[in-house]
């Protein structure tokens, strides 16, 4: 997310935690989302020793039910004249079409790494994209595999260097043609727009700080509005020669930034919060197989200048429906959250669960010539556990986490240029 950490957490927020969570979910809620700054709590070069104090605090519960969602759809008539409009191809298909190739010059620095890889060197090393979520098709389906294949899935966000924001691109890489250098291809995603009489599409503009694979759904974090949702039987192939043009053209074609594959907006689940609670910032997702039923976790990056001022660091679960691969409602047709908490673990790029275990990458500066600035991992069993730090087990700029129950293998990457492994860890070693 291209943002610098301070070394230490803000121990006063931690003790303030948990005092108003004695008097309250909701009121401490509404009592540190008004805080404003009054000085620094700490500084950094803090001692190794007061961090440790303040990671031993653990995490606060909060009242679940307080997080909602309310789904919204795509018109029907509008995505299917687009179905009528464009060849529909599979998502097999675009993992066989991939016109990339990674080298890695290097391995990554990562505590218990099972698995890594790169991208090609216009990927690695432009200024033009920033990678930051990551799912795979163990997300997709509990056997692994998406028709037939093992796919990994990056989404990245445009930077807008040459004044056109294209909105977010997801890497289709194809590890079942090779594990260590998977040949992969660039596909954008699309929102449809116009009239089923006269369709066209636009690009997505969010961040992608997080995703997860579902099904045949693909969920987007949109860091203010919840999620995006996008299906892939809706996988469409348009026209390619123009680099500047999107959606619907004068000619009938249908153009995409010279992306060749797109793939269009769904459904949309919009955040809510009750009881006084601020609105969750929605940073990062991954699905959690290992609960029952199946769940989404959600966290939240706040920086340290954020949590010095008393923002709130949260991370909820929600359960997810395979039946239709939609958020699932409560008895009440409300969907809610059922499990949250408070960490206050200030720059927290992706999360994730493992048979009631969280899992929270954490940036930590952009010097890649101090071994310090290596992404932390912390761990933490809930509800009441202390959260554990594993210093420097990442990249530096650490981003989304997915975990592959098929392997155990707790996948990561990295954003910036030069520096940008897709890497695993072995989960069970934390």
């Amino acid at each position: 997310m291209r943002r610098r950490r301070r070394s230490a957490l803000a121990v006063a927020s931690l003790g303030l935690a948990a005092l108003l969570a004695t008097a309250g979910q909701a009121t401490a809620s509404q009592a540190t989302a008004n805080l404003t700054p009054s000085g620094q709590s700490e500084q950094a070069g803090q001692s190794e020793q007061a961090d440790q104090a303040a990671l031993a605090a653990g995490a606060t519960p909060l009242t679940a039910s307080n997080f909602r969602y309310t789904l919204s759809q795509t018109s029907s008539s509008l995505v299917s004249a687009l179905d009528s409009a464009l060849p529909n191809v599979t998502m097999g298909a675009v993992a066989d079409d991939a016109n990339r190739t990674p080298s890695c010059g290097s391995a990554p620095s990562v505590t218990n790494r099972t698995a890594y890889y790169c991208w090609n060197a216009g990927d690695q090393d432009t200024d033009a994209w920033y990678p930051q979520g990551i799912t795979t098709s163990s997300d997709a389906y509990a056997e692994g595999t998406y028709d037939g294949k093992r796919i990994n899935l990056v989404s990245w966000y445009d930077h807008a260097e040459d004044g056109i924001d294209k909105g977010v691109r997801i890497s289709v890489s194809n590890l079942s043609a090779s594990a260590s250098a998977p040949p992969y291809r660039h596909i954008l995603l699309v929102e449809p727009s116009g009239t089923a009489s006269a369709p066209s599409f636009k690009a997505v503009n969010v961040h992608a700080g997080g995703i997860m694979w579902y099904g045949n759904l693909l969920y987007v974090a949109d860091t203010s509005g919840g999620f995006r949702v996008f299906d892939l039987n809706h996988l469409w192939q348009v026209s390619t020669g123009d680099s500047s043009a999107i959606g619907r053209q004068s000619d009938g074609s249908y153009q995409a930034f010279d992306y060749k594959y797109v793939l269009p907006q769904t459904a949309k689940f919009t955040d809510s919060t009750a009881g006084g609670y601020a609105q969750l910032q929605h940073s990062s997702v991954s699905l959690d197989r290992t609960s029952t039923p199946d769940s989404v976790v959600v966290s939240e990056y706040r920086s340290a200048a954020d949590v010095d001022a008393g923002a709130q660091v949260r991370t909820i679960r929600v359960p997810i429906d395979y039946t239709n691969r939609y958020l699932k409602p409560a008895s009440d047709g409300i969907i809610k959250a059922t499990e949250a908490y408070r960490t206050d673990l200030e720059s927290v790029q992706g999360s994730t669960a493992i048979n009631g275990e969280f899992f929270f990458s954490q940036s930590d500066g952009s010097d890649h010539s101090d071994p310090n600035s290596d992404g932390d991992l912390h761990t933490f069993v809930a509800p009441s556990g202390s959260i554990v730090r594993h210093g420097n087990a990442l990249t530096v700029g650490a981003e989304d986490l997915s975990y592959d129950p098929t392997r155990d293998y707790l996948w990561s990457l990295g954003e910036y240029p030069g520096y940008r492994w897709v890497y695993a860890a072995d989960a069970s070693s934390f």
